[in-house]
């Protein structure tokens, strides 16, 4: 953790943001699998991380901000427990390491939560995204577990949104310890990823990285030579020679922040024309669009940029037709960009989406679109100092989609669908980077990993 200091001013500025009453965080508990001792890994709240650094199941905090007070809930291990799981340090140890010298067992939260709420005191608490804190809040506030989410504090949200989106130097450091890792996860993915092997045989491989590096995976690794499928966690494909492999994987470093990188990967050592064409179309659009990041600029026009240099490339390749500007506003290049350009990044690798896309990458001015392609679009807001994001155009062909779009005659003045059909058993090539948004401009935080098409080949092929 941090030190004990940096929570404290944290918690300081919290305060400071909230007119009256308890913010009430609640930490994670351990999730069972199949039967009541065997766990899914632990991974606390991020927010809870964030102001209390306590990294341990059954813990809650409260922070009273009339009375100026900072209670943290947990209880001891009794010597049962201390046989299965070797001595743990108490909840006073815990709670001094991070600055707080006030404590309470478990039980005495539903106590001090009730109490309030009888005085009429606000409970400040962020939306629950785990069906244990929906129960725990109905309990302890008398919400029923129906209305919890929608009674959530859009105070508290807008407050913690405010703090966590911007990040301190000791913040960035563990970023870019988390894509040193992902470094040596991509660049053994491309040495190692041959045909013949299974996809299962990569993903294993690059999570053995993460470990061994003292990490963890950031999330459930994509890595598939079937990269149309924008999510695909199914890894039992044999790799062919002649195949492309999307690998978008991340690290967490110890602290658990987060690195999210993408890269795609001939099988066999070259990339065909085709596909290299198709490559350099995504190589360009990211290159352009990380040369356009820079404070003040609204991400929403970044992404339209990208997806008009999309559409112009494909445009060169006979596969779209028209204005290429006309062919963006219309929607016609999310045939094969369907996502949205990028995302923030922390402690979550979708950088606090729990609490709300609305509140984390838009404004009361900036509205999200409804359109096919746009409506996907996570950050849309103008770009700050301290922001770090995810760079990550794609062009995916999906066939049921073309299919489907082609049979609705849907934009037959941008897209030519004869030669479209050509590419039904393409797949995707997608390029991600991890990106600190600064004071001038930016930082590449991954300009490190290979990314050229001759650079991958060339690790791909040793």
């Amino acid at each position: 953790m941090f030190s004990a200091e940096t929570y404290i001013e944290r918690r300081n500025r919290l305060k400071k943001q909230i007119d009256s009453g308890l913010i009430l965080l609640l930490g994670n508990e351990e999730s069972s699998i199949n039967y009541p001792d065997i766990h899914y890994p632990f991974r606390q709240d991020s927010s809870f991380l964030y102001f209390f650094g306590l990294d341990s199941a059954g813990l809650a905090a409260v922070i009273d901000i009339d009375a100026d007070s900072v209670t943290a809930f947990g209880n001891d291990l009794t010597v049962d427990e201390i046989v299965w799981t070797g001595t743990q340090p108490t909840i006073n140890q815990k709670a001094a390491a991070v600055g707080v010298t006030k404590t309470a067992p478990l039980a005495e939260l539903e106590k001090i939560i009730q109490k309030a709420v009888k005085q009429n005191k606000i409970i400040h608490y962020l939306p629950p995204y785990r069906a244990e804190h929906l129960i725990t809040l109905e309990k302890i506030t008398g919400i029923p577990h129906t209305k919890v989410s929608q009674n959530a504090s859009l105070e508290l949200i807008k407050a913690v949104v405010a703090q966590r989106e911007k990040k301190t130097p000791q913040e960035i450091e563990q970023i870019k310890t988390a894509v040193d890792i992902s470094c040596r996860m991509q660049t053994e993915a491309m040495k190692n990823a041959k045909p013949g092997k299974y996809e299962r045989e990569i993903a294993a491989l690059m999570e053995q990285i993460a470990l061994s590096a003292g990490g963890r995976l950031a999330f459930a690794t994509i890595f598939s030579i079937h990269g149309q499928t924008l999510h695909n966690p199914y890894y039992n494909n044999i790799m062919k020679e002649g195949d492309i492999a999307v690998n978008d994987s991340g690290a967490e470093s110890a602290l658990h922040y987060a690195s999210d990188i993408t890269r795609t990967i001939p099988i066999g050592g070259k990339f065909d024309s085709r596909q290299k064409d198709i490559y350099n179309i995504v190589l360009n659009v990211q290159t352009k669009a990380i040369e356009a990041i820079k404070p003040g600029v609204e991400f929403r026009d970044i992404h339209l940029l990208a997806c008009r240099i999309l559409a112009e490339g494909l445009k060169n390749l006979g596969l779209m037709k028209g204005d290429s500007a006309q062919a963006v506003n219309a929607g016609a290049h999310a045939l094969f960009f369907q996502c949205g350009l990028g995302h923030m990044m922390g402690l979550d690798v979708h950088d606090m989406e729990g609490l709300g896309e609305q509140y984390v990458g838009y404004t009361e001015k900036i509205k999200k679109s409804t359109q096919f392609g746009l409506k996907s679009l996570r950050l849309a807001k103008k770009l700050e100092p301290g922001f770090v994001i995810t760079i990550e155009p794609g062009i995916y062909f999906i066939p049921e989609l073309i299919d489907m779009w082609k049979a609705e005659n849907k934009f037959t003045d941008f897209i030519n669908y004869s030669e479209v059909e050509k590419y039904k058993d393409f797949g995707g090539i997608r390029l991600e980077d991890n990106i600190l948004v600064t004071e001038n401009g930016f930082e590449n935080l991954s300009k490190h990993i290979p990314k050229k098409a001759d650079e991958v080949e060339a690790l791909a092929s040793s």
